[in-house]
């Protein structure tokens, strides 16, 4: 059984992919041929969003959007505890401070009467500027962002959309990656829409800034290549790249989204009598990314990990450590984190509770839009075997 199978899903989709590669290969136009202006449309159409700008990856995508705006020495950037680290990672490389915000313990995502007291505390203390919240649409399911919005109205703050696995996700209809001022995916293999190798985009409805992000993620151009306006970066998506997410994407679109929902109802019908299934508020629709379930503590998560791998089941921990307690941000009584980063990891005295506790209890089970009745059956029937 695989976690995410991405060889099922070529097998699939290998006529229209093979087709796709090949006529990138024979175009010679290798990097920002035309297939990825015509990706961008694609993906800003389905989003909903005027602006779509493709890069190398997600981590270039969070990247981009903090220069863009110019967050830099000073700034106050408030981040998830509990998401993969390039969230928190690209706030330093701008010379900013993550600030670490604990989450909810039924929707993984951020906690925002939380965000709301960090704001407080960081303002109180005085020495940076709150500026941006990073909002993570954490396993699928896309962060409060009503709720987010009223904080970041109030004190000033830029919301920037970590859409990494959310893409597809929706509120009242309306789809993720265009809930943030921007907002950026990830086109790693295993994402909802994934790749054959790395990629990232890019969403905004703002001109000026999408203007900026064009020049930035290519070495800071001007009016062409070789007008150098900016120290940008090199960060474009591969021509053959654009070519695989056009099919992947017409894919996701017509019927993976619905399958892997449909395979997650069938997980939560049979183990919600026994485990702590994920939980989608009303309104909500998840992508699923991955598909988490809560254990009492780190033994029992351990044990079912165990017992799931002797019967040739995969499953995984996403994430084993809090942002807080990762070594680049470790604390000492300066303040400053292992690599001489700056760090505020979050209200003083309390550490991120619930992201603390659920990096001991969560483990995340085989999903994915091709996924049989068979497979599930075998998966829930082995984790109530152990349960009970």
């Amino acid at each position: 059984m695989e976690f995410r199978d991405l060889k099922k899903q070529y097998q699939v989709l290998r006529k229209e992919m093979d087709r796709a590669i090949l006529e990138a290969v024979a175009s010679g136009a290798y990097i920002m041929g035309p297939q990825v202006k015509e990706l961008e449309k694609q993906l800003a159409d389905y989003v909903g969003v005027k602006h779509c700008l493709t890069c190398a990856n997600g981590t270039d995508a969070l990247t981009l959007a903090l220069k863009a705006w110019g967050i830099g020495p000073g700034d106050a950037v408030f981040v998830p505890d509990f998401t993969f680290f390039s969230s928190a990672e690209v706030v330093p490389l701008e010379g900013a401070t993550p600030v670490f915000v604990d989450v909810c313990e039924d929707t993984f995502n951020i906690d925002v009467a939380d965000l709301e007291r960090a704001v407080q505390e960081v303002l109180s203390e005085g020495k940076l500027r709150p500026r941006v919240v990073v909002a993570v649409d954490l396993f699928g399911l896309p962060a409060d962002y009503q709720a987010i919005r009223a904080v970041a109205d109030k004190y000033g703050l830029l919301i920037l959309e970590d859409g990494a696995q959310g893409f597809g996700g929706t509120i009242d209809g309306k789809r993720a990656c265009s809930f943030g001022d921007i907002a950026t995916t990830s086109f790693f293999p295993a994402k909802p829409v994934g790749c054959y190798g790395d990629g990232g985009a890019v969403f905004t409805d703002n001109d000026e800034w999408a203007a900026l992000i064009g020049s930035y993620r290519i070495h800071g151009k001007g009016q062409f290549k070789y007008d150098n306006v900016r120290i940008g970066m090199n960060s474009r998506l591969d021509t053959v790249q654009a070519a695989v997410l056009q099919v992947k994407l017409k894919a996701f679109a017509d019927y993976e989204l619905d399958a892997i929902n449909v395979a997650a109802e069938k997980y939560t019908e049979r183990l919600q009598d026994i485990v702590a299934t994920p939980i989608i508020p009303a309104g909500f629709r998840s992508s699923w990314a991955q598909y988490t379930i809560k254990l009492q503590d780190s033994a029992q998560r351990d044990g079912l990990q165990a017992a799931l791998k002797a019967e040739g089941i995969p499953s995984m921990v996403y994430y084993p450590k809090p942002m807080h307690l990762q070594t680049a941000f470790a604390q000492t009584p300066d303040q400053v984190g292992g690599d001489g980063i700056n760090v505020i990891p979050g209200l003083t005295g309390n550490l991120c509770p619930v992201a603390t506790s659920l990096c001991a209890r969560v483990l995340s089970l085989p999903l994915h839009p091709y996924l049989t009745e068979e497979q599930i059956d075998t998966v829930c029937n082995a984790i109530r075997k152990v349960l009970r």
